[in-house]
């Protein structure tokens, strides 16, 4: 038996501006609940493959550098997805890179970064 993630949580300050970023930026439906927090689910149904994603409302900025954070993939350019997450308000930061690795490093409207990686993950 092993564990898989099923979804990914997202403590946020903004409930409304985080959920138009991360559900225009996935392509994910929006299920938003009336306790401040809302789900979004992936086109179709739910798998190991695309797991839903949880906007916790916190009613907190967040502070310092994320522990955990997500790496997206493309379905076509790499940069001109970067392109349209930048113009959906995420911005570009430097965590440290060097310039030479395979994704580019944004922050979502509320700052936690991110990464958009060139291709997918191989073995």
């Amino acid at each position: 038996m092993v564990a898989r993630i099923a979804q990914c949580t997202l403590d946020v300050e903004d409930l409304d501006l985080m959920v138009s970023f991360w559900s225009a930026a996935l392509g994910y439906e929006v299920e938003q609940g009336d306790d401040g927090s809302a789900k979004l689910w992936p086109p179709g149904q739910p798998s190991a493959a695309a797991p839903t994603v949880w906007l916790q409302g916190s009613g907190t900025a967040k502070r310092g550098k994320n522990r955990l954070h997500l790496d997206l993939v493309a379905d076509g350019d790499p940069q001109a997805e970067v392109g349209r997450l930048l113009s959906l308000g995420a911005r570009q930061v430097d965590v440290g890179q060097t310039g030479a690795e395979r994704f580019t490093v944004l922050a979502d409207p509320e700052g936690n970064e991110f990464c958009v990686l060139d291709r997918a993950p191989t073995r």
